[in-house]
Parts: C-alpha cells; sequence; structure tokens
C-alpha cells in the first residue's frame, strides 16, 4: 500500500482505520487522480432555492475538466425535508442566522435539495457518463454534512474515502458549489485524510467570495494547492 499512497494517508489508514496491507493495493502503476464534483445540483443555481451567483457558468468548466481524470465522482445535497438545518423548521427563526445544533454552530439555510425534489437533482447539462459514485449527503435530520467525506460533527463517513482508497487514487481535484461551504469543507477533510487536494477555482462559486477569500488562504496552509 505504502507505494501507491502518501504516507500521512498510509499512517492515517493503519494507526486510525486499521487498513491492512492487502494485495490489491499493490500496484506499479502511477499513483491516479480523482475529480470531485461537489452538489452541482438545480438548487444551487440562478433561480434556485439556495441560488450562489453566477453558480451556472461553472457547468462547462466542470464537463471540460473530466477528461483530465481517472475517476469522476459527483455528490448530493439529499435532505430530508424536516432537516434542522432549515429555517422553517425553526418558527422562530430566519434564513442565515445562525443557531447551535448538535453542539456546533449551525447557518440556517432556506429548504433546499429536498429528497426527490427536482431542486435535489443533479443540473441536465452535466456530463454524467464518466460519473462512476454519487455520494449522497446530509441524509441525517439532526445534522448537516457540508464535506463529501463526513457530516459536519465527524460522526459518520460517507464511505468515500475507502472507496477511493480500494481505486487506487491518492490526488482529489475539488469543484462545484458553494466554494465557501461544501467544496471548502469537503477539501479539508481530504487534506487530513491524506490525500493530496487541490481546488479548482475557475470550477467552483461562492455564496459569499470574501469568505472564500479567507477559506482558501486557510486550505493552502494546511498543504492545498489551488489552479485556476
Amino acid at each position: 500500500m505504502s507505494n501507491i499512497f502518501p504516507p500521512p494517508l498510509v499512517k492515517r489508514l493503519n494507526e486510525e482505520f486499521h487498513f491492512e496491507d492487502k494485495p490489491y493495493f499493490d500496484s506499479d502503476e502511477p499513483s491516479k487522480a480523482a475529480l470531485i464534483i461537489v452538489d452541482l445540483q438545480s438548487d444551487f443555481l440562478p433561480k434556485g432555492s439556495l441560488a450562489v451567483p453566477r453558480g451556472d457558468e461553472i457547468i462547462p468548466v466542470v464537463n471540460n475538466l473530466q477528461k483530465h481524470y481517472d475517476l469522476i465522482i459527483a455528490t448530493q445535497d439529499w435532505h430530508p425535508a424536516a432537516h434542522k438545518s432549515f429555517a422553517s423548521n425553526h418558527p422562530d427563526k430566519e434564513v442565515m442566522e445562525t443557531i447551535i445544533l448538535d453542539g456546533r454552530e449551525q447557518v440556517l439555510w432556506p429548504d433546499h435539495c429536498v429528497q426527490g425534489t427536482k431542486g435535489a437533482e443533479l443540473v441536465e447539462t452535466l456530463e454524467s457518463n464518466k460519473i462512476e459514485l454519487v455520494v449522497r449527503k446530509g441524509t441525517d435530520v439532526q445534522i448537516d454534512s457540508y464535506s463529501a467525506f463526513f457530516d459536519n460533527g465527524h460522526k459518520k463517513s460517507t464511505g468515500l474515502a475507502g472507496y477511493l482508497i480500494e481505486k487506487g487514487i491518492s490526488k482529489l481535484a475539488v469543484c462545484g458549489l458553494a466554494a465557501d461551504y461544501c467544496v471548502f469543507y469537503t477539501a479539508m477533510d481530504a487534506l487530513e485524510l491524506g490525500f493530496e487536494v487541490e481546488i479548482i477555482t475557475e470550477g467552483t462559486r461562492a455564496i459569499d467570495p470574501e469568505t472564500f477569500a479567507k477559506k482558501i488562504e486557510l486550505f493552502k496552509e494546511k498543504g492545498g494547492t489551488v489552479s485556476s
């Protein structure tokens, strides 16, 4: 396994996740790279219930990016209607207020990406033929899940890390929506897990660009890279 993955990832797998070296981990092939397309869903586009400004501009960029990667993953916010991150489920609160939910700060959002609705679907113009896995997140009514890897409390894993490992992936590129939330937290968790990670800024847009500018500096401080 150590001849495929970066040393921090090998250490984490062995010490925390108790992975054993197995024959399918051993390979003389060069390391592989995956593209994670985060939450490119209708509700995050203009006219959606939680529209990210200029979010539709990234669709052709993301479609073009796919040809450069060995593996393509997409994620979907997939919330139950009663999700506690929705302001509508707190009658005395407003959208964008902050509350304490499950012991941590939680922004209250407009209802979005509700399971089975049109707004939760991946956008129709996203090229999906190369997408091998769609990770649905935010399914627990009690806690939000910005990252593709864990819920916000890191209590439950989506299983994505194990999938990437078995596919021989050591490098990740992250794009999608929104840059300052789900893209950022997906990239940060990937770094913490030991993957080599870049955020492709041309392939993402932020709810608040100023906040994203600060977060991207933290991402770089932690060892991430940024490309346009």
